[in-house]
């Protein structure tokens, strides 16, 4: 085998430094699947003679994939979904004067140190492909998911919704004297002692710069959202920022938190501040604080990660190697895990339950379906797909031939089988929907329902004058489950006198936010888009997808959450008040307003299966808990174990 020499020279590096024991350098080695010279020689380096196990006994051992280059089990062209990684991640702390819940720590702060590593490598299928690794300027879940293997946020929430720290010490609370009781600010305490990738400490002047990196207005990041409340982020001390809101702020967690919240370099993005933030190279191998940092990776298809010798945490993580691969599509990669035993994970199985069926009872793999995955929806363009106005389609200063009467929204969600559409191609993966998400599930409204039925669909088009033909354009990404989703609404509309031309796009254009590309979903050049995002606890953020400041448009190169290009000055007030509304009574109560006016008055889009986070994963991972609202697994890579392979 030919060795890979980046991982070999850290290895020996660390081994000439003594950071690493024998016996350490040893199990690493073996997972890598060196050779057996090459392994001794990296012993001699060690010098000492604490193991007991020799270069010749490690040469027989099972070897993990680690240096090798890996092989697909896909089954076709790259395709696409997202889940509810993408969207705003929950939290459970206070919004008031109350106290915090009790922070996870991830590591005793008296706790001996353990060896790092030996548990060999994992694999991570992503049939949609990461194509950046900068969160910040990206536009879907699996590039999320890619940046949050290497880089860190102050925090994270588990699958109880507890938060869990990072590069934070301590969660800020009112009893602390770190938090206000209306949430006009917070303090974060930092972890001392952390290191960058290439060396340098981590301090609070990071976290600043991320601020102004985000609120940068050429920067154009897709993340600004979450810390539009943010008027200033100061930095007290070298370990302690301040966060001061422009208002009372309830989720006043929200900024440098979970997936999104995630802490740049300085040092690295300084100097492609703003306009020069897309293509800066930092995008493609960003340096973090994670336990794993990137040493190879090819948009589109493959990102290879080692171990971080000098990770802030002691003795993790305990694997050695993460490779994330995209293409193929999901039922390729389900096999792979339940059948074929070649990767660990697949993500995003939005595949037919007969399928999905067939695959299991293998012994080497089963199911996760952690709730929140997100809504698979129906979006409308308000705006003119075939109007151009100053070299671009679906301005909002256009209004949509059709769709832009409600009565024509309100036929279309008469005539989608949502049971049908759950039962016959999600199963496990989904029930039929009638709220925009289904968690958190005290912000959702019960009163809202859906129903079929074709006649009431004619009946609303007949009064609206109606005479039929109109062409709808419907697109979506590349997978079996959406496109089999469009034949089903294909088939109902034309019975109401539409007809339809059904678009797929592979994911790595239809949730990229390439300004040059027609086929983004930001851009929405079509009447109808569908695919999947989730909300939060506190799920303000979501809710800005709905905002007449958060139109899409080609002034603000179409990174505004709001593709639909609606606009209702009703629901911006009622927006404006649930960012600062402390009472929990009168939350629930506008929430509920909200979600009745998109979905039931205005029907600004039309949920259709509330889904499950739906991935196979591989009976040899250990330790396993996942999280609804953090990106599972990466985020907790460093506390998983490894059965042999």
């Amino acid at each position: 085998m030919t060795e890979d020499l980046s991982t070999l020279e850290r290895l020996r590096a660390a081994a000439l430094s003594g950071s690493l024991t024998r016996r350490a350098v040893l199990r690493r080695s073996v997972a890598l699947g060196l050779s057996a010279p090459v392994i001794a020689g990296l012993l001699a380096a060690c010098g000492g003679d604490d193991d007991d196990e020799t270069p010749a006994a490690a040469a027989t051992a099972t070897t993990a994939t680690g240096g090798s280059e890996p092989t697909t089990a896909t089954d076709s062209e790259p395709t696409a979904t997202t889940a509810s990684g993408g969207s705003e991640p929950a939290a459970t702390a206070t919004t008031g004067s109350g106290s915090a819940p009790e922070a996870t720590a991830t590591t005793a702060p008296d706790a001996p140190a353990e060896e790092r590593g030996g548990d060999g490598a994992i694999k991570l299928l992503y049939w949609q492909a990461p194509v950046i690794l900068n969160v910040h300027q990206a536009n879907g879940t699996k590039d999320y998911h890619a940046s949050r293997v290497c880089l860190e946020p102050l925090a994270d929430w588990d699958i109880n919704t507890e938060p869990v720290l990072f590069l934070a010490t301590e969660w800020p609370s009112v009893e602390a004297g770190t938090l206000d009781p209306e949430g006009r600010w917070v303090e974060w305490k930092l972890r001392e002692g952390v290191k960058w990738h290439d060396g340098e400490d981590f301090n609070s002047e990071d976290v600043v710069f991320t601020f102004e990196y985000i609120t940068n207005e050429a920067t154009a990041a897709t993340t600004s959202g979450r810390y539009a409340t943010i008027d200033t982020v100061e930095a007290i001390d070298d370990y302690t920022v301040r966060v001061n809101f422009k208002d009372v702020t309830p989720a006043w967690y929200d900024p440098f938190v979970t997936t999104e919240g995630i802490i740049l370099p300085e040092h690295q993005f300084r100097d492609t501040l703003g306009a020069e933030s897309r293509a800066a190279d930092a995008n493609l191998k960003p340096i973090g604080t994670g336990p794993f940092m990137v040493t190879e990776f090819r948009p589109g298809d493959v990102c290879m990660y080692d171990i971080f010798p000098d990770y802030w945490d002691p003795g993790k993580p305990k694997i050695d190697q993460v490779e994330m691969k995209g293409g193929g599509d999901a039922t390729g990669a389900a096999r792979a895990v339940l059948q074929s035993g070649e990767y660990d994970w697949a993500w995003n199985l939005q595949i037919e339950p007969a399928v999905l069926n067939e695959m299991m009872g293998g012994g080497i793999g089963d199911l996760s379906a952690l709730p929140n995955g997100g809504t698979e929806r129906l979006m409308f363009n308000f705006a003119d797909p075939n109007t151009e106005v100053d070299g671009a389609f679906s301005e909002p200063s256009t209004t949509h031939p059709v769709f832009s009467d409600v009565r024509a929204r309100k036929a279309i969600a008469y005539a989608i089988q949502r049971d049908v559409i759950a039962e016959q191609l999600y199963g496990p993966g989904g029930v039929a929907a009638s709220n925009q998400y289904d968690e958190p599930a005290k912000f959702t409204d019960p009163s809202l329902t859906w129903e079929f039925d074709l006649e009431k669909a004619q009946a609303l088009l007949d009064e609206m004058g109606y005479e039929g033909g109109y062409n709808i354009l419907f697109q979506t990404s590349i997978n079996s489950v959406r496109q089999k989703t469009q034949e089903i609404i294909k088939a109902a509309l034309e019975q109401l006198g539409f007809s339809m031309e059904i678009k797929a796009i592979d994911a790595a254009v239809y949730f990229s936010t390439d300004p040059g590309n027609p086929d983004t979903s930001g851009k929405f050049y079509a009447d109808f888009e569908m695919h999947t995002n989730g909300a939060g606890v506190y799920p303000s953020v979501w809710f800005e997808r709905y905002r007449t400041d958060e139109i899409a448009t080609k002034a603000n190169g179409w990174t505004g959450g709001n593709y639909f290009r609606y606009t209702n000055p009703e629901f911006d007030a009622m927006h404006d008040q649930i960012r600062i509304e402390l009472d929990e009574a009168e939350q629930t109560r506008l929430y509920q307003e909200m979600m009745r006016l998109v979905t039931e008055t205005d029907v600004v889009e039309i949920p259709i299966v509330n889904r499950t986070s739906l991935a196979a994963k591989s009976l040899r991972i250990k330790g396993f808990s996942g999280s609804p609202w953090a990106s599972t697994p990466v985020w907790e890579l460093k506390e998983l174990r490894l059965d042999p392979a």
